[in-house]
């Protein structure tokens, strides 16, 4: 039987007897178990990069109608989030890959991109966004 965080271990003498010999307690089996060691870096940029890549795939059906002008937002928030974690983790490649990024679906200055080679980049663009995510590892503060 295992023990409960912050009382006795089932069947331990400090219960009401409950048929178990109160001169045996049960060792625990997590009370001498060590914890896993954390990794020294997090992928904080998994989540944004995955968000961006299914905003970037779902909405290659709105390319030509005016409601693009909402992905192009949220994709350029989510490369420059990204960014962010780039730099912090030092992937310089990543960094330059997601500014790029941010500047071509940037809402406010449009770059005059054709139809059908904006969707084959927003295709590109949500593969190297899945690849940034997991690449990019930023090291953990010390604790």
């Amino acid at each position: 039987m295992t023990a409960r965080k912050g009382r006795p271990a089932i069947g331990s003498s400090q219960q009401a007897s409950s048929g178990a010999p109160a001169s045996s307690p049960r060792p625990s089996s997590r009370a001498g178990a060590a914890r896993p060691a954390l990794p020294d870096f997090t992928r904080p940029a998994l989540a944004p990069s995955l968000l961006a890549a299914v905003v970037l795939l779902a909405c290659v059906a709105f390319l030509d109608s005016s409601a693009f002008v909402f992905a192009r937002w949220g994709v350029t928030v989510l490369a420059l989030i990204v960014l962010v974690f780039a730099i912090r983790g030092r992937a310089w490649w990543a960094a330059v890959l997601t500014a790029a990024v941010a500047v071509c679906w940037n809402p406010v200055v449009v770059l005059p991109i054709p139809g059908q080679l904006w969707a084959a980049l927003q295709l590109v663009a949500a593969a190297l966004f899945i690849v940034v995510g997991i690449a990019v590892k930023v090291p953990r503060a010390a604790d």
